[in-house]
């Protein structure tokens, strides 16, 4: 075994890829302190920042999506991608990986299909339950592709296939209800309903809420409400014309920075179906309605969220139907205990634990092989 193992990590776009990269990254570390990590990402996106924030070193190529709509915009975003293939084949001739891993996205496509050219074994970490496209095109380039769904044999080699779970914030298994209650001034005498939408939030979460707003304040139970940044006036505003009292048991934020702590007390959660929320929630046990976005790739949240539903894991209502059904269908759910826990039982029987570290262990037999 190589005493200095390198390692090229791609991908990104979004924090659905950078997170499981990271995770990879750091469980390799933890392994082999002393191997070398390179990231590839793409030039203007979010892992150009959140990458060098955890401690590893990034090289952006200028790789981009492709225009649907505007076909004639394309001829520039093959101009980009064939630098960005020039440019991988540089990088990878110069830091000499032992493996290379991609997460998805769009510098993921380049940087794997070249280093598999150039004869670097490749692993590929899908986190969807509906394949992206880049992963997609690489399936014949990888030697290993590690999972978090069953049945993913209709979009890979089933003799590829590993499955991990996608990776997620381990330091959420460590939340307490009692600290949970007092850092957020709740009682543990009342249901609490977590409604979440990510970093940057979900508009038709947010306006299910508003909607129905008076009704939850009038409901009794507590309510953690995480807006995210560009919905947090509106949410606000809403919020403030509650008269005093109904304003008790509700707190409104753009942004939770303990998320153990909110996941701990939450008896019921709202949330979108990314992959890294439903890791999470499975991994935690929480009974869930999720509201899968319509602006994503081949509507993978659906695809995710039906994986759940269709074991009685999850309850799920439609983008299109949630200003109309959210609120009521959650006040309902967080009444029924025995709906609640039935599905945390089966949520968490899909939990896949460790999932960094088996994809890690997964990537180093490919130096050994």
């Amino acid at each position: 075994m190589k005493q200095n193992p390198k390692y090229l990590i791609s991908g990104g776009g979004t924090g659905g890829h950078i997170f499981p990269a990271v995770s990879i990254a750091n469980a390799l570390r933890e392994i082999q302190p002393n191997c070398e990590i390179l990231f590839v990402g793409a030039l203007g996106r979010m892992e150009m920042e959140r990458v060098p924030a955890a401690g590893y070193k990034i090289i952006g190529l200028p790789v981009r999506g492709f225009d649907r709509k505007n076909l004639f915009k394309n001829i520039s975003v093959v101009i980009d991608l064939l630098k960005s293939m020039r440019q991988a084949k540089k990088i990878i001739k110069d830091f000499q990986p032992d493996v290379a891993v991609g997460v998805g996205g769009y510098a993921s496509g380049a940087a794997m299909k070249v280093a598999s050219k150039m004869g670097v074994p490749v692993l590929l970490q899908e986190q969807n339950g509906f394949a992206g496209v880049t992963n997609k095109l690489l399936k014949n380039n990888a030697q290993k592709i590690c999972v978090a769904y069953e049945g993913m044999e209709k979009f890979f080699p089933a003799e590829k296939i590993i499955l991990t779970g996608n990776p997620v914030r381990q330091n959420l298994l460590l939340g307490n209800k009692e600290d949970a209650y007092k850092e957020f001034g709740f009682s543990a005498d009342k249901k609490t309903l977590l409604i979440i939408g990510g970093s940057l939030g979900a508009r038709t979460i947010n306006q299910s809420v508003i909607e129905g707003l008076k009704k939850l304040a009038e409901s009794g139970i507590q309510v953690l409400w995480q807006t995210g940044k560009i919905y947090i006036e509106n949410c606000r505003k809403a919020f403030e014309e509650l008269d005093e009292n109904a304003r008790k048991n509700i707190i409104v934020t753009d942004f939770v920075s303990r998320m153990d702590l909110a996941y701990a007390m939450a008896d019921l959660v709202i949330s979108r179906a990314g992959a890294s929320s439903i890791s999470e929630l499975c991994l935690l046990g929480k009974p869930s309605i999720l509201v899968p976005s319509p602006n994503v790739a081949e509507d993978h949240q659906t695809h995710n969220a039906m994986a759940l539903v269709n074991k009685d894991a999850a309850v799920l209502v439609k983008d299109i139907e949630a200003k109309e059904k959210l609120i009521d269908t959650a006040l309902q759910m967080i009444a029924n205990n025995a709906q609640l826990a039935t599905l945390s039982a089966n949520i968490l029987k899909l939990a896949q634990r460790d999932s960094a570290r088996r994809i890690a262990e997964e990537v180093i037999k490919l130096v050994k092989e």
